[in-house]
């Protein structure tokens, strides 16, 4: 995962998994709504399993 990738899962979780379907951003969204701390979470763990792919 890039830097950049990994500033923007902290910052703006639902745009850091754009590339990830409809369904992912979907379920980011939702937990950040729920909190923002569950949303980052989220995205980080969602972008580094993808890289490791």
């Amino acid at each position: 995962m890039s830097c950049m990738r990994a500033i923007l899962c902290i910052l703006f979780p639902p745009f850091a998994v754009l590339d990830r379907g409809c369904g992912t951003v979907l379920i980011v969204f939702l937990l950040t709504l729920v909190g923002w701390v569950p949303g980052a979470i989220a995205a980080l763990f969602l972008n580094a399993a993808a890289q490791n792919k």
